[in-house]
C-alpha cells in the first residue's frame, strides 16, 4: 500500500498519508469519477496507470482510498481499512470528517504506527494504546504547553510476545467477561407477506476485564447452523474446526471476537405490516398501515422505525397515527414513522389520505424500509452453552452473554 486518501461526500481530499511515496491526490480523480456517476462505487477501481489501482471503502460518510502499486489480494486492503476505522472509533468514539480533522496529529501517529514501509505493523488496539496515548482534554493542553506528542517513552511488552493483543501484567479488582451476541436480519418482502429474500448477520463483540493471562473457552449449544465464519485474530482456528469451539487468548477490554452469517435455514421474519395503499393520479389516495411482531418468542420489539418511499407525485399526506410520531418531506417523498415499543394487546397503526398531482403518472408503488431492535434474543437460534476458563488463574470472574437482534437492510415492496 502505497498512500491513502480520505475523501468526504462532497469529494474533497481532507486527509493524505504517504508510506512508500508521494503519490499526487489527483489520481483520486478516478475515484471521483465513479462517484460523479453513481453513488455506489466498487470497492475496486483500475487506473491507466501501471499496475495501479485504488481500493476503497465507504464508513462514516468518508471515503477511506487507498493507491496499491503491486499486486496484493483486495480483501487484504479492505480489510486493513476497516481496521484503521475500527481504530479511529476506538480512540474518538466516532470518525466522521470533523473528528479526524480535530485529531489530525493522533491519526498521522496511528498511521505511522500501522503500516511500515506500506506494510501492516501494529494492528491491535491495545499495543496501539501503550504506544500512542488516546486523547483527552488535559493531555492536550499538556502537550500543548510542554510541545511533547502522544507518544509512549517505552514500547510496549505485547508487541514482542507470541501474543500482541494482550499485555502483560493485566489486573482487576472485580474480574469480569461479558458477551453480546448481536444480529442483524436482512430481508425483502413482497406485498404479499412472502420473503424473497433473507439472511442474517451476526458478531459477537466482547469486553474482558480479566487479571493475568486467561485462556477462554467458548462453546455452543448449535454451531452448526453458523455459515461464512471470520475470527478475531486470537481465535484457534483448528480447535474451531475439530470441535466447533471457540478456544482464545482474550485482548484485555472490547474487541470483536468473529463474526458470522446464517443462510442455510428459513430464516425467521419478527415483524410484519398489514398494509392497504391505494394511489390514484389527481384523487386523494388511502394508506392504512399496522405493525405486528411475527417470531419474536415473546419478545417486545423496540425501536421501531418506517420509512416510507414515495414516487414523486405524491404531494402531502394528512394521516393519524395511534402511536408515535410521523414526519413527510415534501422535498424527498419520504414519510418516517417513529413508532417505538410495540405492544401487542395494542398494535400501532398510521391512516389517512395522500394527495397525488393531477396529470402525472404513478411511476412505482411505495417501498417501506423497517427498523427495529429486539432485546436478548438471537433471531438465528444461537446461544451459548458454556464459557471455561484455564490458564495462571486463582478467581472466579463475572460473566455475562446478551442477546441483541436488529434489523439490516430490512425492505418490504409493495
Amino acid at each position: 500500500m502505497e498512500s491513502l486518501f480520505i475523501i468526504n461526500s462532497s469529494g474533497d481530499v481532507f486527509l493524505e498519508k504517504h508510506w512508500r511515496s508521494v503519490i499526487s491526490k489527483g489520481i483520486c480523480d478516478y475515484f471521483l469519477e465513479r462517484l460523479k456517476n453513481s453513488n455506489d462505487v466498487v470497492p475496486i477501481i483500475p487506473t491507466s496507470m501501471n499496475s495501479t489501482n485504488l481500493v476503497s471503502i465507504n464508513r462514516c460518510g468518508v471515503y477511506f482510498v487507498t493507491v496499491c502499486k503491486s499486486e496484493i489480494s483486495p480483501l487484504f486492503v479492505i480489510e486493513f481499512l476497516h481496521r484503521v476505522v475500527d481504530i479511529f472509533v476506538d480512540y474518538f468514539n466516532e470518525c466522521n470528517e470533523t473528528v479526524i480533522k480535530e485529531n489530525y496529529v493522533v491519526i498521522y501517529e496511528l498511521l505511522d504506527e500501522m503500516l511500515d514501509n506500506g506494510f501492516p505493523l501494529a494492528t491491535e488496539s491495545n499495543v496501539l494504546k501503550e504506544l500512542i496515548k488516546p486523547p483527552n482534554v488535559f493531555r492536550t493542553i499538556a502537550n500543548s504547553v510542554t510541545g511533547k506528542t502522544n507518544f509512549s517513552d517505552t514500547l510496549p511488552v505485547g508487541s514482542l510476545s507470541a501474543i500482541p493483543w494482550r499485555k502483560s501484567g493485566v489486573k482487576y479488582t472485580n474480574n469480569e467477561a461479558y458477551f453480546d451476541v448481536i444480529e442483524e436480519v436482512d430481508a425483502i418482502i413482497d406485498k404479499s407477506g412472502s420473503t424473497i429474500f433473507a439472511e442474517i448477520s451476526g458478531e459477537i463483540q466482547c469486553l474482558i476485564k480479566l487479571s493475568g493471562m486467561p485462556d477462554l473457552s467458548l462453546s455452543f449449544v448449535n454451531p452448526r447452523i453458523l455459515d461464512d465464519v471470520s475470527f478475531h485474530p486470537c481465535v484457534r482456528f483448528k480447535r474451531w474446526e475439530t470441535e466447533r469451539v471457540l478456544s482464545f487468548i482474550p485482548p484485555d477490554g472490547g474487541f470483536r471476537l468473529m463474526s458470522y452469517h446464517v443462510t442455510s435455514q428459513s430464516v425467521p421474519i419478527p415483524i410484519y405490516l398489514r398494509h392497504n395503499i391505494h394511489l390514484k393520479t389527481g384523487e386523494q389516495g388511502r394508506l392504512d398501515i399496522t405493525v405486528g411482531p411475527k417470531t419474536t418468542l415473546g419478545r417486545t420489539l423496540e425501536s421501531v422505525k418506517l420509512e416510507i418511499l414515495f414516487p414523486k407525485s405524491v404531494v402531502n399526506c394528512s394521516l393519524v397515527t395511534t402511536q408515535g410520531k410521523y414526519v413527510f418531506d415534501q422535498n424527498s417523498k419520504i414519510l418516517n414513522w417513529d413508532v417505538g415499543k410495540i405492544d401487542v394487546q395494542k398494535l400501532p397503526n398510521i391512516r389517512g389520505s395522500v394527495t397525488v398531482m393531477a396529470g402525472t403518472t404513478i411511476e412505482s408503488m411505495p417501498s417501506i424500509n423497517v427498523q427495529f431492535t429486539i432485546s436478548q434474543l438471537a433471531v438465528s437460534g444461537l446461544k451459548v452453552n458454556r464459557l471455561d476458563m484455564y490458564g495462571d488463574v486463582k478467581y472466579k470472574p463475572f460473566k455475562g452473554v446478551k442477546y441483541v437482534t436488529k434489523a439490516g437492510k430490512f425492505q418490504i415492496r409493495l
